[in-house]
């Protein structure tokens, strides 16, 4: 099992910044990748970024120069820091963590989710 926390969410005025954390206890030595999804009322939930165990990134589209995901394996944590934030910025985002591992020949693959915290973008 893997348990998540998020933090740093809140109110920023448009072109504003936030970073916010994920913190994973529980088996954490089989996490393969580390990432932060949002969804915003009545939308689907949406990739943001992604990191993986070897520091691989990926990044949504939307977000490509102004938000970067970044970890510390020591505190076993995740970072998003989101600069020139806008309006449709705003949505509760979610850490997620991806598991992977065998046990018994068998291939497991599975997600954490976190509560979620909430980015407000508004003047």
């Amino acid at each position: 099992q893997v348990q998540l926390v998020e933090s740093g969410g809140g109110l920023v005025q448009p072109g504003g910044s936030l970073r916010l954390s994920c913190a994973a206890t529980g088996n954490i030595l089989s996490i393969y990748a580390m990432g932060w999804y949002r969804q915003a009322p009545g939308k689907q939930r949406e990739l943001v970024a992604g990191i993986t165990s070897g520091g691989s990134t990926n990044y949504a589209d939307f977000v490509k120069g102004r938000f970067t995901i970044s970890r510390d394996n020591a505190k076993n944590t995740v970072y998003l820091q989101m600069n020139s934030l806008k309006p449709e910025d705003t949505a509760v985002y979610y850490c997620n963590a991806d598991r992977i591992w065998t046990s018994g020949g068998t291939y497991y693959d599975r997600d954490y989710w976190g509560q979620g915290t909430q980015v407000t973008v508004s003047s």
